[in-house]
């Protein structure tokens, strides 16, 4: 495992990229980025940098990306472990995709004080580890959950209703946009973003 120095306080966004291009592997990311300094109001309120979940056990099936940690990921240090965890897991094991399958992932890795959006600078300096998880992972299609992770793979300017629903190529990647699960919670069992949340996951296993 390469012996990486975790980017310093402050660290501009192309430190952060060229030390996780760096790392080989999985492991030697996820030391590096676990000491991440670059954000100085993120490091200095976090309790954890929320690197990832990985499948055991070889390649992934598909890549789940959303966009920060909340309190309970910051606690365990594990995406997607709260409310809209749980309902991830649940809408996953009803499109017949096993989250143990899979990788998740998140833009930013550190969560934002008081669960704010995470600052344009902040999304720049982060985007080097979510580069390289992706090229790690190579995973056969990628599923960006919310608008912030939407526009992370799609742009600026990206519309959710109008993207999702069908694969987009991204750097030789099927990328798919949904819903969150927060606003799948937020607007009911009954609402429209969880309807189109299960909907883009079962297509996405359909395409597996």
């Amino acid at each position: 495992m390469a012996d990486l120095a975790p980017p310093s306080l402050d660290a501009p966004p192309e430190e952060v990229a060229r030390t996780a291009a760096a790392a080989p592997d999985w492991a030697s990311l996820e030391v590096a980025a676990s000491g991440c300094l670059a954000c100085p109001e993120l490091s200095a309120a976090r309790q954890h940098v929320v690197v990832g979940d990985v499948a055991t056990g070889g390649r992934p099936r598909f890549v789940l990306v959303g966009e920060a940690p909340g309190a309970q990921e910051d606690q365990t240090g594990r995406p997607f472990v709260g409310r809209s965890g749980a309902l991830l897991d649940q809408l996953l094991a009803q499109a017949g995709l096993d989250r143990a399958q899979g990788a998740v992932l998140n833009v930013v890795k550190c969560r934002p004080p008081g669960n704010r959006t995470p600052k344009a600078a902040e999304v720049a300096r982060c985007s080097g580890w979510l580069h390289r998880q992706l090229e790690l992972l190579d995973a056969p299609a990628v599923v960006a959950l919310g608008l912030s992770a939407a526009k992370w793979f799609l742009g600026p300017r990206t519309v959710l209703a109008q993207v999702r629903g069908r694969p987009h190529e991204v750097d030789g990647r099927a990328v798919w946009a949904t819903y969150h699960p927060s606003a799948a919670i937020r607007f009911g069992p009954n609402g429209a973003p969880r309807a189109a949340l299960a909907e883009d996951l079962a297509a996405v296993a359909a395409s597996l």
